[in-house]
């Protein structure tokens, strides 16, 4: 996880939630996005469930309140 900003208010800040294997990013939640995107075969099917599941995008996005600007 992590947390990307360029201003001092931290008002543009991004939440990145990578899934990486093998030095790979399969699977990536970009809370501009607000949604999983997928860079490999091998995470469709996560990323497919997980964009279904309004509970898991829903805490994904509230990530920017809790995790960053906390």
């Amino acid at each position: 996880n992590k947390c990307i900003h360029s201003s001092h208010d931290f008002s543009d800040m991004v939440f990145i939630d990578n899934y990486i294997f093998n030095k790979d990013v399969h699977i990536q939640f970009n809370s501009t996005v607000g949604e999983y995107v997928v860079y490999t075969e091998h995470g469709v099917h996560n990323a497919q469930q997980w964009n279904n599941n309004p509970g898991q995008l829903q805490s994904e996005r509230a990530e920017v309140e809790r995790y960053c600007k906390h």
